[in-house]
């Protein structure tokens, strides 16, 4: 799983340097919501609230949701400090993404 993880962590750095990343917790709800959200993801360490409201509303507007390493790697990876919540807003990158997770799963 940490492999995977890792890979996961690499393409997420590349869609944030290419913009399709969007970041936070406002950002990422907004993105969910306007429909240009492929896949998003909560850091494991974010509080019980925050992933229940990610779960709930990815849920609602179906887009798949996974819970991945921490507030501080998901920051490093999208260039900024911590980030409790990321959007990938690139269908190519969340298939890529989506691949590896399931690849890590088997």
């Amino acid at each position: 799983m940490r492999n995977a993880s890792n890979k996961v962590l690499s393409l997420i750095g590349l869609a944030s340097k290419a913009g399709r990343i969007a970041s936070g917790e406002f950002s990422t709800e907004k993105s969910v919501k306007t429909g240009k959200a492929f896949l998003v993801f909560v850091a494991g360490d974010a509080s019980e609230n925050t992933k229940k409201k990610f779960r709930n509303m990815c849920d609602f507007y179906e887009v798949p949701v996974y819970f991945l390493a921490d507030k501080e790697a998901l920051g490093r990876f999208c260039g900024k400090q911590f980030r409790a919540s990321l959007a990938v807003q690139d269908e190519n990158f969340a298939k890529a993404m989506i691949k590896e997770l399931e690849r890590s799963l088997t």
